[in-house]
């Protein structure tokens, strides 16, 4: 049976290159870089090119990447650590379409006593500026807007948060795990004050991560341990993690111009296919400001959990939201936030493209998907 992959948000699979990389990391170069005999420090070695090729690659130095296990550890670092710099009640901003890392950590804050005001999005899954601006307040520590959405790939305008919480001393983060290796991530053009990261979305490995710190930001461990990462994240390094992290993030870079012309060219492709061919179709996120490989569509009278089952039948693998809580069969609160109708939200697909989909992937895709929507339609008691 053909196999399609169209899940890339969710994770991708380990580029050759990364995984020869990491592979005598494992074995005969697998010193603790805390040692200091040859062995730690030719691991010690290894660490410090990563940090160094990262910086890099995102306009950052070396002294501000911290190394993480991905990009839930990092957004949390990120938030509780902020938070952590200051005495009393804090107040936090974010948006109500943040990925569960970023939405549950603000939610802890507020059961031991903390604010978090949620910015609305509009038809598009574009932040409210106005209602950001307006909900600033003298205890307001941190602005935390994640780059691009996990689901419907809207690009939000970072560059103009950040001006406003520079303005203002606010400390700002972006959650950049979907946008990086998609559309340009650099810390400098962003303005951002802490940036995540996530290396199984870009392929590389799974538990690695990591966060950009900008020089002069303080915040505070939520792990305590040794000194590793500057006391930040104490724990022996995962050494071949993070080295496949700096090379899949290297080779993204290096691929960038090939890689978003092809997925754009799918995208759209998918796009104007399933809409010309299929009714009752929703488009679900900004037609123009999206991540170039994602496509978020709903079928309306179709329950998007049947879809999904019947498309991996047919060997193709897609999503029918956020893989990290796709398997609690609650309603997306992405396409809630964004105003869908009901009907709509619960048959919506989330199409994810990589580097190894092709043209003829699309139609397949599209064939299959005009079968399976007419089919579940005529049995449909919606």
């Amino acid at each position: 049976m053909k196999q399609v992959y169209m899940d890339h948000s969710a994770t991708t699979p380990v580029d050759p290159q990364v995984v020869d990389a990491m592979l005598p990391y494992f074995t005969e170069k697998f010193g603790n870089s805390s040692s200091f005999h040859s062995f730690g420090r030719e691991a010690a070695k290894a660490l410090s090119a990563a940090r160094h090729k990262i910086a890099d690659c995102i306009g950052a130095k070396s002294n501000e990447i911290i190394f993480t296990s991905g990009g839930t550890e990092s957004d949390n670092l990120a938030i509780l650590g902020t938070v952590g710099q200051y005495a009393g009640v804090s107040h936090i901003i974010t948006s109500v379409i943040e990925h569960p890392a970023v939405l549950n950590t603000c939610a802890y804050l507020e059961r031991i006593g903390h604010e978090v005001t949620y910015i609305p999005v509009d038809a598009d899954g574009i932040i409210d500026i106005e209602a950001l601006v307006s909900s600033i307040k003298e205890n307001t520590v941190l602005i935390s807007v994640m780059h691009a959405n996990n689901e419907i790939g809207s690009i939000q305008p970072i560059r103009e948060i950040a001006d406003i919480a520079n303005s203002k001393g606010i400390v700002f983060h972006t959650d950049a795990v979907q946008s990086l290796g998609k559309i340009p991530v650099n810390v400098n053009d962003l303005g951002v004050d802490l940036l995540s990261i996530s290396s199984h979305k870009i392929h590389g490995p799974k538990g690695a991560g990591m966060l950009y710190i900008k020089d002069g930001t303080s915040i505070s461990p939520i792990v305590f341990g040794g000194g590793h990462e500057r006391g930040l994240r104490p724990g022996t390094e995962n050494i071949s993690g993070i080295v496949g992290l700096a090379t899949a993030v290297d080779l993204a870079m290096q691929r960038y111009d090939v890689d978003s012309r092809h997925l754009l060219d799918l995208r759209n492709s998918l796009i104007e296919k399933t809409m010309a061919t299929i009714d009752g179709v929703r488009l679900n996120g900004h037609s123009t400001k999206r991540l170039p490989n994602n496509v978020n569509l709903s079928f309306r009278s179709v329950e998007g959990e049947s879809l999904l089952m019947m498309l991996d039948l047919k060997g193709i693998a897609v999503s029918t939201g956020s893989a990290c809580s796709s398997k609690s069969l609650k309603a997306s609160h992405v396409l809630a936030s964004i105003g869908l109708a009901a009907d709509f939200i619960h048959g919506s697909l989330r199409i994810s493209l990589g580097r190894g989909n092709s043209m003829e992937d699309i139609d397949y895709l599209v064939s299959s998907l005009q079968e399976i929507v007419s089919r579940l339609r005529e049995i449909s008691a919606l």
